[in-house]
């Protein structure tokens, strides 16, 4: 049974009361709060406070679940929310979740409030957390990643937007042997949050680079050397700036925007991602928009990003796939150090069921120029 107090980390887990009700208030009526946590009422008034001060809460706890309210330990004011719900004995699963208010934020309430959870469930007979978070929150995978969870995949359409839409939700577990450490990550934060050269700069992509992505992105001669050449859709396209940042935190791909580090404009864009993690190797790519094109904008970039992959990333290999036709991407690649190594005959797919061939590139640490 988890106690009714836990005080550990920082922070006091209590039952909600009468006092907290204008807080609650005005934490689950903040935007944000609002936009990632379905289900709350909107408007959130302090009568819904008031109503899950005294019966939602409670409820919550008679039905075999938790409702904490998170309350600095100091002075005992409520600066969130956080709890386990979904609980299946049969399989010794629960979920856990929580909200922090906004005058608590990046203090680490969440991740203390999750740990201290996270503690108790398993010393009360629980084997296995789970922790979902929109694909679109990269501040709740981050403390899922702090408490120790481990990415375990993508539960498609299986939360709720604002406005009722279905919504990815990614999925993160803790086991009860896991250590209570924050987890490793196989992409790394960027030191400073860039890397530069002093002549390009590379910044993690983000919400605010849809439109340089999607101009640079259907321009004719970047689709045309895409597999298949289609173009992406400003959908498509938004949804990559938006999940850029839970893509990193995953494990998947860093996406990078190539900016002149004279001007601040952005010149084109990279990635690097964990083509085969086994065995160390990665796979890069990168496009750059017709005014930086033949002034060494992509070779620098490349190098950076590989220097990056050897260095803090630990990458033992890195692969570059190419169309055959595509010579000045070949030019980048040899200038970095890169070696062709082989054709892949019919590897992608083209259009109307046509297969194209990939030209593939590699290179080693000790090899990088």
């Amino acid at each position: 049974m988890i106690p009714e107090i836990i005080e550990t980390y920082g922070i006091r887990l209590r039952p909600f009361r009468s006092a907290d009700a204008e807080d609650l208030a005005a934490a689950c009526a903040d935007p944000l709060t609002q936009h990632f946590v379905h289900g709350m009422p909107s408007p959130y008034t302090e009568a819904d406070a008031r109503w899950w001060i005294t019966e939602g809460a409670p409820s919550v706890r008679a039905t075999g679940g938790a409702a904490y309210a998170v309350a600095d330990a100091a002075t005992d004011r409520l600066v969130g929310g956080a709890g386990m719900s979904q609980v299946v004995p049969g399989r010794r699963q629960a979920e856990v979740g929580y909200w922090v208010a906004p005058w608590a934020r990046r203090r680490g309430v969440a991740t203390a409030a999750t740990r201290a959870l996270a503690a108790y469930a398993f010393r009360s007979g629980l084997a296995r957390l789970e922790l979902l978070a929109h694909a679109e929150n990269p501040g709740s995978q981050r403390v899922a990643l702090a408490a120790g969870f481990r990415h375990e995949g993508v539960r498609r359409a299986a939360g709720r937007s604002r406005d009722g839409a279905p919504a990815d939700l990614t999925a993160w577990v803790r086991l009860a042997g896991d250590p209570d450490a924050p987890s490793a990550r196989p992409l790394p934060d960027l030191a400073g949050g860039r890397l530069t050269d002093g002549v390009v700069i590379l910044r993690p992509l983000g919400p605010d680079d849809i439109d340089v992505m999607y101009r640079l992105h259907t321009l004719p001669e970047v689709v045309a050397n895409q597999a298949p050449p289609v173009p992406p859709t400003r959908a498509a396209i938004e949804r990559r700036c938006r999940t850029a940042e839970s893509a990193w935190l995953t494990g998947a791909v860093a996406r990078l925007l190539i900016v002149d580090a004279a001007s601040g404009e952005p010149a084109g864009s990279c990635g690097l991602s964990c083509s085969a993690p086994a065995a160390g190797e990665g796979g890069v790519g990168y496009a750059l928009s017709p005014g930086w094109r033949g002034r060494g904008y992509a070779t620098r970039a490349l190098r950076l990003l590989a220097g990056w992959a050897f260095g803090p990333v630990g990458m033992a290999r890195l692969v570059a796939g190419t169309l055959p036709a595509n010579t000045a991407s070949h030019r980048v690649l040899e200038k970095v150090g890169f070696r062709r190594e082989g054709l892949l005959r019919g590897r992608l797919p083209g259009l109307d069921g046509t297969r194209i061939d990939d030209l593939v590139f590699g290179v080693l640490p000790e090899e990088l120029r």
